[in-house]
């Protein structure tokens, strides 16, 4: 049965691979046998992840700034002049904004959803000739969209335009996924819970205890839950599955749905 998991010798692309989330995942796709490229906005960051990673297998920096179209196309643009074919595309890079409603400034929900929806939207369809050239009927090209828990509820905090553009990631891995299915490229999305990231580390910090004793599984999320999802995603195992969102949150939107 361990064919069904292999992903060595696939090629990766993991947007926002240097930290969090997405190195979570960068780092489980490497020590399973993937060439992974990673990318985020701060290139000395991106580098050096980059080479630590590599004493585990095969990981290439590029670094990009995702919130613009531009940005998006100097990506595809950098990892087509290296690869023919991409197996996995994972669009984790993202950011979040909180403030009160009556002071919630205009250009957040730009910045939020420029890079958190547009992003994903751009990098997809310009990376669509090498996720083609992998894909076939038995083993699809996989897209996998991180999304969150707080795009399948209310959140508690007041970061408005963070739940919405991840509202939005869900759909659109809908969407996206009914489309290309004829393409054998299959789209899903990762819903995550409270894991420790820089984006959480506030949050963690002053109710972490609170978040673990409601949790139903009485904890937050580890590096072995976000990259075992995803290779799940990325591998034979799931290449009947295609337009689906799963919360990887240790059970906190069973009660909120």
């Amino acid at each position: 049965m361990s064919h069904l998991f292999d992903i060595s010798g696939k090629v990766a692309v993991v947007t926002g691979g240097s930290r969090g989330i997405g190195l979570m995942i960068a780092r489980g796709f490497v020590e399973a046998g993937a060439k992974t490229y990673i990318s985020s906005r701060k290139a000395d960051v991106c580098n050096a992840v980059a080479e630590e990673l590599s004493g585990s297998g095969q990981c290439i920096s590029i670094p990009a700034d995702l919130g613009s179209e531009a940005g998006c196309r100097y990506l595809a643009d950098e990892v087509a002049k290296r690869e023919e074919q991409v197996h996995i595309l994972v669009n984790n890079a993202g950011a979040t904004w909180g403030a009160p409603i009556a002071e919630f400034p205009d250009d957040a929900f730009d910045k939020v959803m420029n890079l958190n929806v547009k992003g994903i939207f751009h990098l997809t369809r310009f990376l669509l000739p090498q996720l083609q050239k992998a894909a076939t009927e038995a083993d699809p090209a996989r897209v996998i969209n991180i999304g969150s828990v707080d795009g399948l509820q209310a959140p508690a905090m007041e970061t408005y335009a963070y739940s919405s553009s991840k509202a939005a990631v869900h759909q659109l891995t809908r969407h996206l996924a009914h489309n290309l299915a004829s393409r054998n490229i299959i789209v899903n999305a990762i819903a995550p819970g409270p894991f420790e990231s820089k984006m959480m580390h506030e949050t963690l910090q002053r109710f972490g205890d609170n978040i673990r004793a409601t949790n139903p599984r009485k904890r937050i999320g580890e590096p072995d839950d976000m990259a075992g999802t995803a290779i799940f995603l990325s591998s034979k195992a799931s290449a009947y599955i295609t337009g689906v969102v799963i919360p990887v949150d240790g059970g906190v939107s069973t009660r909120h749905q």
